[in-house]
């Protein structure tokens, strides 16, 4: 059940990020809940463990960090798609 409710968390810390980016039309569920996963997981690497947590993820720092995931790997795709 904890795996459940991380992945739903993630998928929800990574729709926000895509909100805040305005980059969410382009991304899936999938995406949003690996960029919700990864960026909890840098955001916390960076920015520790404060804050309410909620699915084993602190919500702020995982937030954040999954602004920057969603930053990144947009920016990445659009370099990409643009030399082809």
């Amino acid at each position: 059940m904890y795996w459940i409710w991380t992945l739903v968390v993630g998928a929800i810390i990574g729709a926000i990020a895509g909100a805040i980016t305005n980059r969410s039309g382009s991304m899936g569920w999938i995406a949003n809940i690996i960029a919700g996963l990864v960026g909890s997981s840098l955001g916390q690497a960076i920015f520790g463990s404060w804050g309410p947590q909620l699915g084993g993820m602190a919500i702020f720092p995982s937030l954040i960090g999954a602004v920057i995931v969603v930053l990144v790997a947009s920016f990445v795709v659009m370099r990409v798609v643009g030399k082809s």
